[in-house]
């Protein structure tokens, strides 16, 4: 049965990249692990000196893999987004350091780690909410608005640093 072989094939497929590689299998803080793959990521487009249009065109081209790859790992798990899928928030960590000049102020990135693992885990208005749509999308588009919310938090961090230290 072809078919019964390829659906497998699909299914660990996708749930190599919900589970991040396997961060997201991890027994505690799953996304703060997956989301680990998420500074990998940034730490390897950055050598690219990427504009800021490319940046946010990088990030939205991230968001829009992530909700199929969250969809279809919903299904497979057959739970409302189960704790070992981490696509969301490792597809969606580069928001988080929009613009940021972190590459020459190193102590940004850590920084943008921490305060986008603490939005994603408090889920402000209206991150919670939206948490509430069905499959791939509302998984994802709860990450998006936390790492908005963290990208601006950071930003205010910089610019409060930075003018501490001129």
């Amino acid at each position: 049965m072809p078919g019964f072989k390829m659906k497998n094939i699909r299914n660990v497929s996708v749930l190599v990249l919900a589970t991040g590689f396997g961060l997201g299998l991890s027994p505690v803080a799953s996304g703060t692990a997956g989301s680990l793959l998420g500074v990998a990521i940034t730490l390897g487009v950055a050598g690219a000196g990427l504009t800021l249009g490319v940046q946010v065109c990088l990030a939205v081209i991230l968001a829009l893999i992530a909700v199929p790859v969250c969809d279809a790992a919903e299904k497979i798990y057959g739970r409302k987004d189960d704790g070992r899928i981490v696509a969301d928030e490792y597809l969606t960590f580069i928001i988080c350091t929009l613009g940021l000049p972190w590459q020459t102020h190193l102590w940004l990135l850590p920084v943008a780690f921490v305060t986008n693992r603490i939005m994603d885990v408090i889920k402000p208005f209206p991150a919670r909410r939206i948490q509430e749509i069905k499959g791939g999308t509302g998984i994802v588009l709860d990450d998006i608005v936390s790492s908005l919310y963290a990208l601006g938090i950071n930003w205010i961090i910089y610019y409060a640093v930075t003018r501490m230290v001129a």
